[in-house]
């Protein structure tokens, strides 16, 4: 028998470790990992499907409204008048290149009742000031809309101090509240299912949506879909559901007139993420989130998002675990923080090891060794089959979750340029999953520790949980970010504002080209 190298040795060592029974337990624990993401997604799958066929028996039917109500008589004058009034309240910060058309997808709604949209600002030096308030003036009286400059914020997150600006100014007859991100993609029909739930069932506390995650071509674009996928599963529901995304929230607006379950006074002090903040209310005072199934918004992520700020987002995302309202709340986080941190490195080990038994498997091979060296790889390259198979079943099952719901939304925006999956590199979305779970704990870690993150500039100390301290880059310095992280937005200075001849330009189309998706070169 030939003699082994040193790579040789390092290599066979590595197999009979691999081969012990913890090295087993891990290899196994990959594959289950693969097979209850498939099945989650197979469920998601399930439930946005479902809607799909009622949409489609509808139009059937004779409904051609269908995407934007189940029963066409809901659009009869005299339920229409009846309907209540909603105030939609987004939080801006920067312009980018896909916030015009999301603006308009949310200002062009065709629900049928009064509503009043407040967009806010932390100053008029914010490039999405100028950018929303010449949006606007082409509306005219067609819209209810106007901006407002809420300064910037002092005991709390600034998108949360605007949040609560655009509260405390909102129509006294107001009866919901809907938060939204600048990054959502309305559907026509978006604003009334949510209020339908909320009229048929008082009991819910929150509404909302999850956004489906358009990538650019980028792995850091890869890295951010494959983040987002497995939260999904939690919000295809279809009705009651333990999460909530901070980018669609419809609220009674009384709870923040009356200050319900404290969600102004939580918010306001010291609050750090309003998803976060709000979940935890809900949690404590056992009150209902619902997600309806028609709540899916197509999410087009920046044509130049780089891996680094794919980092500096993965660093906010980890680092809301360090924010908490009660003991309770702290718990769940600290637990949240170590199954994650678990499952993620245990979802990127076994590839390791699967790496190894095919090395030395090719070694045994080429290199010709006896029977006893080579039965160390054989049993090993079973279990790398076995996760192969897991994983082409995983790849699948978030194949198909995302084909049905970019075929949901082509049904809920029948007037907007068709989205398709057909430029989706599966094996760039294989390579994010391995990095974006092995990079995970390292960013959960250094957010615990560190104790503070850089937001736009801005810098956000935590203690017990809860803002204590606001410092503020001066915007000279080279180190203030120019970028957001998902959408590639301007922050600063004018650099955000569109030209006057191309944005009035835009402006002139009509109203199906006003809805028409950017394409990204």
């Amino acid at each position: 028998m030939p003699s082994l190298d040193s790579l040789d040795s390092f290599l066979f060592s590595l197999i009979k470790d691999f081969s012990s029974p913890f090295g087993i337990f891990v290899q196994i624990q990959g594959c289950v990992i693969c097979l209850l993401l498939a099945f989650g997604w197979a469920a998601a799958a399930y439930v946005r499907r479902r809607e799909i066929k009622r949409i489609k028996r509808s139009i059937h039917n004779g409904n051609s409204f269908a995407f934007i109500c189940q029963d066409i008589n809901e659009l009869e004058h005299s339920n229409q008048v009846n309907l209540p009034r909603v105030t939609i309240i987004m939080p801006l910060k920067g312009f980018g290149e896909h916030n015009l058309h999301n603006w308009r997808t949310q200002l062009t709604s065709l629900y049928g009742g009064p509503l009043e949209f407040i967009l806010v600002v932390e100053s008029i030096e914010d490039p999405a000031y100028h950018a929303v308030s010449r949006l606007i003036s082409e509306f005219k009286d067609s819209v209810e809309a106007r901006v407002l400059v809420a300064g910037l914020s002092t005991t709390c997150s600034q998108k949360i101090h605007n949040q609560l600006v655009g509260v405390e100014s909102m129509h006294k007859d107001t009866k919901y509240v809907l938060f939204l991100d600048d990054d959502v993609r309305l559907h026509p029909g978006s604003i009334g299912a949510l209020t339908r739930e909320m009229e048929k069932n008082p009991e819910i506390f929150i509404q909302t949506g999850y956004p489906l995650d358009l990538p650019s071509g980028s792995l850091g674009s890869y890295c951010i879909y494959e983040y987002h996928m497995p939260c999904s599963m939690g919000f295809a529901t279809g009705g009651k559901t333990f999460f909530l995304w901070g980018g669609c929230m419809m609220m009674h607006a009384e709870d923040f007139r009356q200050d319900n379950c404290g969600v102004v006074s939580e918010l306001r002090n010291g609050g750090y993420s309003d998803d976060m903040t709000l979940a935890a209310i809900a949690g404590a005072h056992k009150k209902l989130i619902s997600s309806p199934p028609v709540a899916v918004f197509p999410h087009p992520l920046a044509s130049d998002l780089n891996f680094g700020r794919y980092w500096n987002y993965l660093r906010k995302q980890t680092f809301v675990l360090e924010s908490y309202t009660t003991k309770v709340n702290r718990v769940m986080n600290r637990a949240l923080f170590a199954v994650h941190c678990y499952l993620s490195w245990g979802f990127v080990s076994p590839y390791v090891m699967a790496i190894i038994h095919v090395a030395a498997a090719l070694q045994s091979h080429f290199k010709g060794y006896s029977h006893e060296e080579i039965a160390y790889t054989s049993g090993g390259l079973s279990l790398v089959y076995f996760l192969a198979f897991c994983t082409f079943l995983e790849l699948l099952s978030m194949w198909n979750l995302t084909r049905i719901e970019v075929q949901l939304c082509n049904f809920l925006s029948p007037e907007a340029s068709p989205l398709s999956i057909a430029n989706y590199n599966w094996c760039l979305v294989f390579i994010a999953m391995l990095v974006d779970n092995f990079l995970y704990p390292l960013s959960a870690i250094r957010s615990h520790f560190s104790q503070c993150i850089n937001w736009s500039g801005i810098i956000y100390h935590l203690k017990d949980g809860k803002i204590n301290k606001i410092d503020r880059t001066p915007t000279t310095q080279d180190s203030v970010p120019v970028f957001t992280d998902l959408g590639g937005k301007h922050l600063y200075g004018r650099k955000g504002f569109p030209t006057k001849g191309s944005f009035l330009s835009s402006l002139s189309k009509s109203f199906s080209q006003w809805r028409q998706p950017k394409r990204s070169e």
